[in-house]
């Protein structure tokens, strides 16, 4: 088994701020056919701030997409709440939008379309020129006004992901879920999408949770980090506190020993329970 670093008390962490989003004791289990029930999240318990960036990390198979999906109202808990802002979700909300890994549009919509079908579906009531004027905005905002008029089928994977993400920001949610929104992209278009996501969150600044197995994307784009243990009966194993300002220079963090430091006790806790299930 691989020895488990320490950290500096200053990067583990407690939530001190208002609470925004609560998640209360949640339990997911799925009946099986023996009747028995397998049980995947066992007891999870998070408080999130209105303009926190938190990332969850943790090994495929411990509930993460599944606890994104709680939260976002599309599958629910077998016992345990979520609420926003005092209120529980029971089901999908326009204040909570999904940036999915693999895009998520319709084929047969060009990127403008596709942006305005959420402006269409949420903000019903609003003129046609508040609506063109928001999509405009946000097609200016993830760099696709040139693109506008393309089908999915004619743009890059990178770009089709800056669609899912104009999608998501567009009718201006409280609270964005993004579940490994980087992952199906290559390394080069992953990194300057990164710094893009983080640059549109720095000026936005609502609620982020973010599903991902990336250690280091973790680290850059985060303001805490839930390292979750392996499933079944997966729970929070421990959450760390970033400390490094926004904006971020990631050439800057990786010149720090606090970047070094915290990595190696992220990825310490993930082999931890990586050997411990050999």
């Amino acid at each position: 088994m691989a020895q488990f670093s320490s950290v500096p008390n200053s990067l583990s962490s407690s939530f001190s701020g208002e609470e925004f989003l609560e998640i209360k004791n949640i339990v997911k289990a799925y009946p099986q056919a023996d009747g028995s029930n397998f049980v995947v999240l066992d007891g999870v318990n998070l408080t999130i701030g209105s303009q926190e960036y938190i990332s969850v990390i943790g090994h495929s198979g411990c509930g993460k997409s599944t606890l994104l999906k709680i939260i976002a109202g599309l599958e629910q808990a077998s016992s345990g709440q979520v609420t926003l802002e005092g209120k529980l979700i029971r089901k999908p909300g326009a204040d909570r939008m999904m940036v999915f890994q693999h895009y998520s549009l319709l084929p047969w919509l060009t990127v403008r379309e596709n942006i305005r079908l959420a402006v269409d579906e949420v903000l019903k009531s609003a003129s046609k020129v508040e609506k063109n004027s928001l999509v405009n905005e946000h097609l200016a905002m993830v760099h696709l006004t040139a693109a506008a008029d393309k089908y999915p089928e004619e743009i890059s994977g990178g770009m089709k992901q800056r669609v899912g993400i104009a999608r998501a920001l567009v009718t201006r949610p409280k609270m964005l879920l993004m579940d490994e929104p980087f992952g199906a992209l290559d390394a080069l278009t992953k990194r300057k999408l990164q710094q893009e996501v983080l640059k549109i969150w720095e000026s936005h600044r609502q609620a982020v949770i973010m599903i991902t197995h990336d250690v280091d994307e973790a680290i850059f784009m985060s303001d805490r980090i839930v390292l979750m243990t392996n499933g079944p009966h997966a729970n929070i194993g421990e959450i760390l506190t970033v400390p490094f300002p926004h904006p971020r220079d990631r050439h800057a963090m990786r010149e720090t020993q606090e970047y070094y430091d915290l990595r190696n006790h992220a990825l310490d806790f993930l082999e931890r329970y990586f050997t411990a299930d050999e």
